[in-house]
């Protein structure tokens, strides 16, 4: 094989690559469809829970429902489960910062002197 012919064929290759880098996947109406149903009936478990007297449990379920919906909608309606590892890496950054951000405000919250001010 040729120099020219190589060098085409990488080219070639190269372009294919970068195609397909950048393709958008199409989402299924139906899928939607069926997240959005999902939402709403986990918005109803939320209402539903709120009557039920868990103690502190109750802010826990609700707590846990909220993550489940917003999993939900990060996944498919901003479409990370389709998106390239940075897209992915950076919503997971996002999510240890937050979690960082919340320790030191619970750890700060826990070691103050209640009452001796």
């Amino acid at each position: 094989m040729s120099e020219h012919s190589t060098h085409e064929a990488t080219h070639e290759t190269h372009e294919h690559e970068q195609e397909h880098e950048h393709e958008h996947h199409i989402v299924s109406p139906t899928i939607y469809v069926i997240v959005a149903a999902s939402l709403l009936t986990l918005t109803a478990t939320t209402v539903a829970a709120s009557y039920v007297e868990m103690y502190v449990f109750n802010v826990v379920v609700a707590l846990a429902i909220a993550v489940v919906k917003a999993v939900l909608v990060v996944l498919f309606f901003m479409h990370a489960k389709y998106s390239t590892k940075l897209t992915k890496l950076t919503i997971i950054s996002g999510i240890f910062l937050l979690f960082g951000l919340i320790g030191m405000t619970l750890t700060d919250y826990m070691t103050r002197a209640w009452g001796q001010w």
